[in-house]
């Protein structure tokens, strides 16, 4: 009896019970993950004699050498543990988001008498603020804040007010009318409650109903006479009218849900996901399915579970543009409604909201279309950089590292990675030198290289290692290597007078890519990345250690005193030339540590 045959005579032993089944291969490796609310119907179609399955099922199927299954009592939960599974062991064919962040959100801090903060973050925390999202990435975030600040006209700076009203001069957005300047005098407590309103009813996408309150509050300054407030909210009013303008309507006013559209074709897949709210597009999203990623009803099903679980926040209804069956749908409301998320999942199938999935679907046949070209264009450039540097085998796997430092301290050796052209962020690594004590790119190198190669551990080592530096490096880096058997191909960037990779050498010549241009880009891509990675980690070592030797050495100032100090209009410079008087004044601090403050900077007082 072959192995298909043991596999569909223990599929035929399961029960017609709903639950999940986990596929294994020949290393006991778990590859797929799926449920059914008849475990023996589905499990056993896939060992059939004659069944006919898509390229993409076979080929899993072929890769089973086993399986498990775990029976449920209810179809939702199947749903809830085939969800949990395939985070937990993120099976090869299964469909499952980039990577395990949550979504971003927008925070706004509430605090009486505080003027409105702003901020980003992938955590909720119940801590008196309100958080609006989540939103599709960091950039979207970010940009709505950006429209927030021009609408309701708040400052740019990282000034807290009221505690900085007063004590700094007034910048150049006031003069340009871009800001409400709380650095000069702060609104009234009914003033700040009414802007928070404000704020709240337009990150909640409720358009109409911020221009209301933005139209009553005016009515209402103007009965009382109070005319600079009312035309502060007439040009807030007018901002939003201008932004409205250039929204894109696509449902009437009120209208919230989300619309989702599966496109495939015979390499790639893609999820598009549009984000309406109060009839507004508001944002949309792209989830790549990758071309081994089993694409089915089942799939999408779970796909969405995980979707909605990890933005939290649901719409009132869901538009999937993907044949699943009535009773899939009602799977997904059960779900969530048995979480406390009440929506609905529904197929149009005509009319204006049929549209709107057509446009979501062309939205995505154009991302899938993009990341074909650019995956041919890193292709072009891997296959081209191999012929240069004489490779028989495509560089799939490509490192760089740079060593960043502010003289003798805070040196750092970044490792960026790339696999097929793309950035790898789960292969970066940094590494702060520990036997080199001064200044030396050549021996930081080595440490770093050395490093990198004892420690791979489960970390599959590059198939090119770029350095960012020319032949001395290289020459340290090869001889090290040499020193402990390891046989890695090395290179180094060849830079020009603007610091820009014109050539690479082995250590001995050099290979010019300035007439390359697919090598070209994708040199210099890896060439700004790198050095991103290691400066930035360098400089932050560097702003912590000057805070630290600074401020919390001093005696008596811990890291809470040392914020409120570095706070303060001017930083670390205005704590070092503040008088006693100005440094007493300081809230959070007592007489005693501004005396200490004082001696600590100014010892030829005493």
């Amino acid at each position: 009896m072959d192995r298909k045959e043991n596999l569909l005579k223990k599929a035929n032993a399961l029960p017609l019970k709903p639950g999940v089944y986990i596929m294994k291969n020949a290393d006991g490796r778990v590859i797929y993950v799926g449920k059914s609310k008849a475990i023996h119907n589905r499990v056993s179609s896939y060992f059939q004699r004659g069944a006919r399955h898509n390229l993409k099922t076979a080929r899993m199927v072929a890769s089973v050498f086993d399986f498990d299954c775990i029976l449920t009592d209810t179809e939702i939960e199947a749903l809830a543990l085939e969800n949990k599974l395939i985070k937990l062991y993120a099976p090869r064919y299964n469909i499952r988001l980039k990577d395990g962040k949550s979504y971003p959100y927008i925070r706004l801090e509430k605090e009486k008498n505080q003027f409105p903060r702003l901020s980003v973050t992938r955590q909720r925390k119940k801590d008196g603020a309100n958080y609006y999202g989540p939103y599709s990435g960091t950039r979207t975030a970010h940009g709505i804040i950006e429209t927030v600040r021009r609408v309701f006209l708040l400052p740019e700076c990282k000034h807290r007010f009221p505690e900085d009203t007063g004590r700094i001069k007034p910048c150049i957005y006031l003069q340009m009318g871009q800001c409400t300047a709380p650095c000069v005098s702060m609104p009234d407590e009914k003033e700040l409650a009414d802007l928070k309103e404000q704020i709240g009813a337009f990150l909640n996408g409720n358009m109409g109903q911020t221009k209301k309150i933005l139209r009553e509050q005016m009515e209402a300054c103007a009965e009382d006479l109070r005319f600079e407030s009312a035309a502060i909210l007439r040009d807030r009013l007018r901002a939003l009218e201008r932004l409205a303008d250039r929204q894109k309507v696509v449902g009437d006013p009120g209208d919230e849900f989300d619309v989702i559209s599966v496109y495939e074709d015979d390499q790639n897949a893609c999820m598009c996901i549009l984000y309406v709210r109060d009839g507004n597009l508001l944002d949309s999203e792209f989830i790549e399915i990758g071309p081994e990623m089993i694409l089915d009803e089942d799939a999408v099903s779970a796909l969405l579970t995980e979707l909605y679980i990890r933005r939290e926040y649901m719409p009132a209804q869901v538009l999937v543009d993907y044949p699943l069956e009535k009773e899939e749908l009602d799977e997904l409301d059960a779900f969530f409604c048995s979480i406390g998320k009440k929506t609905a999942f529904r197929v149009p199938v005509r009319g204006k909201k049929k549209q709107l999935c057509a446009l979501a679907a062309e939205n995505a046949a154009e991302h899938v279309a993009e990341s074909s070209r650019k995956s041919d264009r890193d292709l072009r450039g891997l296959t081209r950089l191999a012929a240069l540097t004489g490779s028989e085998t495509l560089p799939e796997r490509i490192e760089a590292v740079d060593i960043s430092n502010f003289g003798n301290e805070e040196i750092t050796a970044g490792f960026v990675c790339f696999e097929n052209g793309k950035p790898l962020k789960s292969g970066y690594r940094l590494y702060k030198m520990r036997d080199v004590a001064f200044q030396d790119d050549y021996a930081s190198m080595r440490e770093a290289v050395l490093r990198r190669v004892r420690h791979a551990g489960d970390d599959p080592l590059p198939d090119l290692l770029l350095l960012d530096g020319g032949k001395g490096h290289v020459g340290t880096v090869k001889k090290a290597l040499k020193e402990i058997g390891c046989d890695l191909p090395v290179l180094g960037m060849v830079k020009d007078e603007h610091h820009k990779t014109r050539a690479l050498t082995d250590g001995t010549g050099e290979i010019s890519i300035a007439g390359e241009q697919a090598v070209f880009v994708m040199i210099y891509k890896i060439q700004e990345e790198v050095h991103r990675f290691a400066y930035r980690a360098a400089s932050g070592g560097k702003r912590k250690s000057l805070k630290r030797s600074s401020l919390e050495e001093i005696p008596g100032i811990g890291p809470k005193k040392a914020r409120i100090l570095l706070g303060i209009p001017g930083g670390l410079n205005a704590v070092k030339n503040a008088s006693y008087e100005e440094l007493r004044m300081i809230k959070g601090l007592t007489a005693a540590d501004a005396r200490t403050v004082r001696r600590f900077f100014h010892p030829e007082e005493e």
